[in-house]
């Protein structure tokens, strides 16, 4: 076979290994959603306590803190196909071991905990993984529609992966745990029907965790790109959990509206993406619009002002997300891309993390409109800074950074 007819080959092949790899990472990521709707509201049912049912949630968000950084050097030493097949099974067993014991009525809250915490952790490893995985598949000309449809069947798992959650867990208590343990084996079905080619790894000792915070150090733009995101997204999530400590007199369902404004955005800006090229200022664009978008919500008075506040953070921040991963599958090395990325996953989990209690003191000193304000203010004075410093307004222009970085 010609050389021509041997390409043309191996790229019907990624095509076709991508759709397979999309459809499973679609399946997967709302099983992950729906997870965590239907752990902690089983154990409610339960125990009949509030407290057991934050500790369920809990649990599932320690490993992101504590695994991305570990996680991300040991994805970049195998493939990370083989490294989704071991996660998908896994998280298959551990949803199945819950249907098994709620059908039995021999559910516990230590099961629960312990379910929470494994799902965590194996999502951690799907979730780099995949990164890894996409850019391994795509010419540097496809790459950037490749990864707006990893974004936007991220935003899709989000939207319909809460309020599926919740209304599964209406049809029965074990109902949930058996449709993800269906798909997450239907995932691992996909991921199996993948050609199972040999993606060479780094195979240098896990000592060497640290090259992801060296590479971020050193490039400004994904310096400048990280912290950034962290403190957006300590923003928009601390608007959000005011928004439900303010919300006591709201129906579930104008709750549950509202808050499915971001997952929409995200599904608009990763489609937008589809058919246009983000601009390199986005990032810094990024800032003023959810300055904007928390003016909306601080003086609109109503929960639709609310809803428009989220589906602007989301829209613009799907266009960011996508410009920070194609810099980094089209500047760092494939042997460190997971290294990199699980960098980022933490400071965005880390921010995450913070913002719940955050916003519940905001509340409690300031009231619900007066916490609105007072995150608007922050987005503001976060806004001008970044427009009034010359390095942190250039350090968001990834053009600046592949001429120092050829």
């Amino acid at each position: 076979m010609g050389d021509g007819a041997a390409q043309a080959t191996r790229t019907r092949n990624n095509k076709k290994d991508l759709r397979l790899a999309w459809a499973g990472s679609a399946l997967s990521m709302t099983a992950f959603r729906t997870l965590g709707v239907s752990y902690p509201l089983i154990a409610l049912a339960l125990t009949g306590s509030p407290m057991a049912a934050g500790w369920v949630g809990f649990a599932s968000t320690v490993p992101g803190l504590l695994l991305y950084i570990p996680a991300g050097a040991l994805i970049d030493r195998f493939n990370p196909r083989q490294v989704m097949l071991w996660t998908e099974a896994a998280r298959g067993i551990a949803a199945a071991s819950v249907f098994v014991a709620l059908l039995c009525g021999a559910a516990s809250l230590p099961q629960l905990v312990v379910a929470a915490v494994a799902e965590g952790a194996l999502w951690v490893l799907h979730s780099l993984a995949e990164n890894a995985l996409i850019p391994s598949l795509v010419g540097r000309d496809g790459l950037r529609r490749a990864l707006a449809r990893s974004e936007m069947s991220f935003h899709t798992a989000v939207l319909a992966g809460r309020p599926l959650g919740g209304f599964l867990l209406g049809i029965g208590q074990a109902i949930p745990s058996a449709v993800n343990t269906v798909l997450f084996f239907l995932s691992f079905g996909f991921l199996l029907r993948m050609d199972a080619s040999d993606v060479r790894r780094d195979a240098r000792p896990l000592v060497k965790v640290g090259d992801g915070l060296r590479e971020v150090a050193q490039r400004p733009f994904l310096r400048t790109a990280m912290a950034l995101t962290a403190l957006t997204n300590l923003m928009v999530n601390a608007l959000t959990m005011v928004f439900l400590a303010s919300s006591a007199e709201l129906s579930p369902l104008v709750v549950g509206m509202v808050l499915a404004g971001g997952g929409l955005g995200g599904v608009l800006g990763s489609l937008l993406v589809l058919r246009v090229t983000p601009p390199p200022f986005m990032l810094f664009a990024q800032v003023w619009i959810w300055a904007f978008a928390l003016f909306v919500a601080a003086f609109g008075g109503h929960p639709a002002f609310f809803a428009l506040a989220t589906l602007l953070t989301g829209c613009s921040g799907a266009l960011s997300n996508i410009g920070i991963r194609t810099f980094e599958a089209h500047e760092i090395g494939p042997d460190k891309i997971a290294r990199v990325a699980s960098v980022s996953r933490l400071t965005s989990r880390m921010a995450i993390s913070v913002a719940a209690p955050l916003g519940a003191l905001l509340v409690t000193c300031f009231g619900g409109d007066g916490a609105t304000v007072v995150l608007f203010v922050t987005m503001v004075v976060i806004a001008i800074v970044v427009t009034a410093v010359p390095a942190l307004r250039g350090g968001l222009m990834p053009g600046g950074e592949r001429r120092a970085h050829p």
